[in-house]
């Protein structure tokens, strides 16, 4: 690591206020399910992940990215330090701490989970992946297999005995998942031969457990093309022995691992079942043909994994480039630019640079609230679960309309910020001494992988607006609403209040536009040629909605204190990351508003020979 490079670094007390102020995690926790839990031990909690994401994980980032994975033998090795990194998360419980108590987990709502995973993506994505893909793997398993999977397969793989990966992808079928070609056969014992090709298979195969078990989507023999052919098979690297211990391979076999623009200390690989005949699987649960639903069930909270990795990486960007502004002294103040002896000023005095910078941040903390939001009713959904059985259906409904934005948005925004945070160093920026360089990489991947951010697009305007008859959006849009009726007229923030209002407005006149073009097979191509303008209006309003959300808490708080507590500081940022974004974002919503009405079909109207002589 050059000595120039910055170690990872947050702002504990932005994500207490996020937690504790914002969205009540004490209104949540102390009550079963999660009556264990309250604010004294989630704070403790994140100081620790913190203290391990700064001195375990951030060191390892740089030298992973530049060591990479390698192969020998058919085996991949991980790069210098991760191995022993594995070992540590794992006994310090990081990885488990919203985990049920029945699999060995320590059962915290997802609002703390969330945002320990955001500290330990912000300090090393490519290592935070190898865990992250296991946990989803085994909640499929805990979720849908039968007792004996649950009992053989989901401990291990939470508490790092096992990884776990997810097999979708082919090399002929991308995003088209029904076109897959792996095929599974049916043996007398109720196992299945399977054999095929997976590629992109991140941390498919990797020397930090013992096994490591995949979910393979596969097509029995004679069952039907097309996605509800497909079955979900658990098929472990190893054989397992009935007590559990590794048996012999199972002829599951690295093909290569791919050399790429990012998260180089993750393994991407490809990965050939049954090469020799000898690759055998079980059905996950006991049905046939549901493998795509199963896998949705991983889908959704990797969609959401995705969007904290764009969330840590984007936190960790602002907070570098601020640290560089205030240090990197260059020019003189702009108020003295025509005298040749004033003093050099630090460039965080520039006004383009605050802009810079107050931009990254207004989005940061935005994207965060998003997300915990989204884990507080995933929360609140399992606590009123068989209690309000009507209030646990608005929190799920919820959690479906806000995963494609945070997946999409939160990853779009990502790679913006990240960019801008080069733009902050200058020179600097583009080279290895600093780490924005690297999140950059890293952060490229995010709007590709686990369904790419027009998937995200399409699932939000083509599935997740028109459930339960369209009520998910009419109650976020509700929600909205009622915080634009309490405030419209607040003395700090009232005009930028009615700025939501206005951005709300087109944002429900540009759904309408939307199914009305759901109702016309003419217009149809101007679904998926609008969906992801659509997505962004949507984001926006959200992030905007919450922002002032925020800032109106802020501004209550801050009444109370003294002049000199360091707390007014804080809470004024909230106010002016709440301005920024209200003045120069959602203006942007009515114009894209406009955009989408105008019907615009010049893409699908140009020639293929138009697009270029060449």
């Amino acid at each position: 690591m050059s000595a120039g490079i910055n170690t990872y670094k947050t702002d504990l007390r932005e994500i207490f206020f996020t937690l504790f102020e914002q969205f009540g995690f004490g209104q949540v926790s102390g009550q079963a399910p999660y009556e264990a839990w309250g604010s004294d031990e989630a704070k403790a909690v994140l100081t620790e992940t913190y203290r391990f994401a700064r001195e375990v994980l951030g060191p390892l980032n740089a030298t992973g990215d530049r060591e990479g994975c390698r192969v020998e033998n058919g085996a991949v090795y991980t790069p210098t330090g991760f191995k022993d990194a594995w070992k540590k998360l794992y006994e310090q419980g990081f990885k488990t701490v919203a985990v049920d108590p029945e699999h060995g987990g320590q059962g915290a709502p997802m609002m703390l989970q969330v945002t320990v995973e955001e500290l330990l993506s912000g300090a090393n994505t490519a290592f935070n992946m190898y865990p992250g893909l296991a946990f989803g793997a085994a909640e499929v398993i805990a979720e849908c297999g039968t007792p004996a999977q649950q009992k053989m397969y989901v401990e291990r793989m939470l508490n790092g005995t096992w990884g776990g990966t997810m097999c979708l992808t082919e090399p002929h079928a991308g995003s088209d998942v029904g076109a897959a070609k792996s095929t599974a056969r049916r043996n007398a014992d109720g196992t299945y031969n399977i054999r095929g090709t997976k590629i992109f298979i991140s941390g498919g195969d990797h020397d930090m457990a013992e096994n490591i078990i995949h979910l393979v989507l596969a097509r029995i023999d004679g069952a039907s093309p097309g996605t509800k052919g497909l079955s979900l098979f658990i098929v472990p690297k190893l054989r397992i022995n009935a007590d559990g211990s590794p048996g012999k391979p199972n002829d599951v076999g690295v093909g290569s691992i791919e050399h790429k623009m990012g998260i180089n200390g993750s393994a991407t690989c490809v990965l050939n079942f049954g090469e020799n005949d000898a690759c055998v699987g079980e059905l996950v649960g006991t049905v046939e043909h549901v493998g795509m639903s199963q896998m949705f069930k991983m889908m959704n909270g990797a969609r959401i994994a995705v969007g904290i990795q764009g969330l840590g990486l984007a936190s960790a960007a602002y907070y570098n480039a601020l640290d560089y502004a205030k240090d990197r002294k260059q020019g003189s103040h702009f108020t003295k630019w025509k005298d040749p002896t004033a003093p050099r000023a630090a460039i965080i005095e520039h006004p383009d640079v605050r802009r810079m910078l107050l931009d990254m941040k207004a989005h940061v903390e935005g994207i965060r609230s998003l997300i915990i939001k989204l884990a507080m009713h995933l929360d609140k959904a399992k606590q009123l679960a068989g209690k309000d059985d009507d209030a646990a259906t608005y929190h799920r409904g919820q959690v479906e309309l806000l995963t494609p934005l945070v997946k999409a948005f939160g990853s779009d925004q990502s790679f913006r910020i990240c960019a801008q945070a080069i733009q902050v160093y200058g020179g600097a920026g583009y080279i290895q001494d600093y780490p924005v360089e690297q999140y950059t990489r890293d952060s490229k991947i995010f709007s590709i992988y686990e369904g790419t951010n027009h998937i995200q697009a399409m699932d939000l305007v083509g599935r997740k607006m028109g459930q339960a008859g369209g009520m998910h959006f009419q109650q976020f849009m509700g929600d909205v609403g009622s915080f634009i009726e309490a405030n419209r007229e607040h003395p700090v923030y009232g005009e930028a209040v009615k700025t939501l209002a206005a951005a709300q407005e087109a944002l429900m006149a540009s759904a309408m536009t939307v199914f009305g073009w759901s109702q016309d097979g003419s217009k149809f191509p101007l679904i998926p040629l609008s969906a992801n303008r659509f997505l962004q209006m949507m984001s926006e309003v959200a992030v905007g909605w919450l922002l002032l959300d925020a800032a109106v808490i802020a501004e209550k708080a801050k009444g109370s204190l003294s002049g000199e507590h360091p707390d007014r500081a804080f809470y004024e940022g909230k106010k002016y990351s709440a301005l920024f974004f209200a003045r120069n974002v959602l203006p942007g919503v009515e114009q894209a508003a406009k955009m989408l009405a105008s019907e615009d079909t010049s893409p699908m109207d140009i020639s293929d020979g138009a697009f270029a002589s060449v």
